[in-house]
């Protein structure tokens, strides 16, 4: 699978940001899409994920909001309430594995976009 991502930007707390991702190379409506960021000195973390409904970290729950399109093969990442701890390199990824019971690894999807920055200002 290959992916994708636009959208990043330099914004002030408080602001919206949405993140796109194209896919193609697979089958898209059975195609786990994941989202993962990465701050400056910090691990990658999962943000959230969607195959038939939403799943989101603790983290970002109630600000992020992912949506797909399968028509255009596309999932989006909808960032509202921004704060500056959101600032981070922005992947998307794909997976097959709908994973219940844990928390979502990066190990579990196998394609990765190339990221894209957000930066948030306070």
């Amino acid at each position: 699978v290959q992916l994708q991502a636009s959208g990043g930007g330099s914004v002030q707390a408080g602001d919206s940001l949405r993140l796109s991702c194209v896919a193609s190379g697979r089958t898209f409506i059975t195609t786990v899409m994941g989202w993962f960021r990465q701050a400056p000195g910090k691990e990658r973390e999962f943000v959230g994920a969607f195959l038939w409904s939403p799943r989101y970290s603790d983290s970002v729950k109630g600000r992020f909001t992912i949506s797909r399109d399968n028509a255009k093969n596309t999932v989006y990442l909808q960032m509202d309430s921004l704060k500056p701890e959101d600032t981070a390199v922005y992947y998307c990824a794909a997976g097959t594995t709908w994973v219940t019971g844990r928390h979502y690894r990066e190990s579990d999807f196998p394609s990765w976009g190339q990221g894209t920055q957000v930066t948030v200002s306070s």
